[in-house]
């Protein structure tokens, strides 16, 4: 877990023009270096780094990885096949708890595994930007390596907390589909960044997500009388992503037009 924080920021370090062959500005790209969500429009400005690739399996993507540091492919190699264990240990947990057969989250549900570097550059005045906005994961688990510097806010009761670091840890979040397969049970939590004028901040964070074409509703073992009735209709993934970042940006409930009494 300390590897890969230093590795990530050794990355962030080099010079532009080692980095500028991975830069993307399609927010929809599963692979590429970013600075912004959309610089133009954000009525915030995002403070932030961001290096996203996918990682499953590894010897599918490895090859694309950088070269430079040269211990990327090394350290991240490894650690995204050690956190994938730790994610699935975790499904088949939350499986158990919601009551749900052995193994319901294999397959499709958590086919896909991606991997978001992000860098805080120190701030002049943090007043005026966020790191992140405040949104929820589209995708079914996330698992942060925070490190040791302060910085991610969660929303409760209309009150945004912030997470202590816990050295060695991971805050791990309950994503959207898992709110929709759980029907409601467990809940996405909404969470924004904030930079520092401090110190920098580089964190590490692993997503496990349905393929495009998975089929996400409430599980069917859940709907088990008319006091629990299906609170979302089924959809396919990749239908959902295609609404997801417009609805986070105009601040809506990206599961709103997804429920079943919704009339939006």
């Amino acid at each position: 877990m300390q590897d890969v924080l230093v590795v990530g920021k050794e990355f962030f370090d080099l010079p532009m023009k080692e980095k500028e062959r991975f830069y993307s500005e399609d927010p929809k790209q599963s692979y590429g270096l970013r600075t912004s969500l959309n610089y133009d429009q954000e009525k915030v400005h995002f403070w932030r780094d961001n290096f996203r690739h996918p990682c499953h399996p590894l010897e599918d993507y490895i090859h694309d990885w950088p070269q430079n540091p040269a211990r990327y492919r090394e350290v991240y190699g490894s650690y995204t096949v050690e956190v994938r264990k730790v994610g699935l240990l975790l499904l088949d947990l939350i499986c158990e708890g919601l009551g749900l057969e052995c193994g319901y989250f294999g397959g499709d549900l958590s086919q896909v595994q991606f991997i978001n570097t992000n860098h805080y550059p120190l701030c002049p005045d943090p007043s005026l930007v966020l790191g992140l906005p405040k949104h929820g994961d589209p995708y079914l688990l996330t698992l942060l390596n925070q490190g040791h510097v302060a910085g991610l806010q969660v929303l409760k009761d209309e009150q945004w907390l912030a997470l202590e670091p816990l050295h060695n840890a991971f805050v791990v979040n309950i994503n959207y589909m898992l709110q929709v397969i759980s029907n409601g049970k467990l809940k996405s939590a909404d969470h924004r960044v904030v930079p520092s004028s401090d110190v920098a901040r580089t964190t590490v964070v692993t997503f496990i997500s349905p393929s495009n074409d998975s089929l996400i509703e409430p599980a069917k073992s859940l709907l088990v009388s008319k006091s629990s009735p299906p609170l979302y209709k089924s959809f396919r993934f990749i239908d959902f992503l295609s609404n997801y970042a417009t609805d986070t940006h105009q601040g809506k409930d990206p599961l709103e037009r997804l429920m079943v009494s919704s009339s939006y």
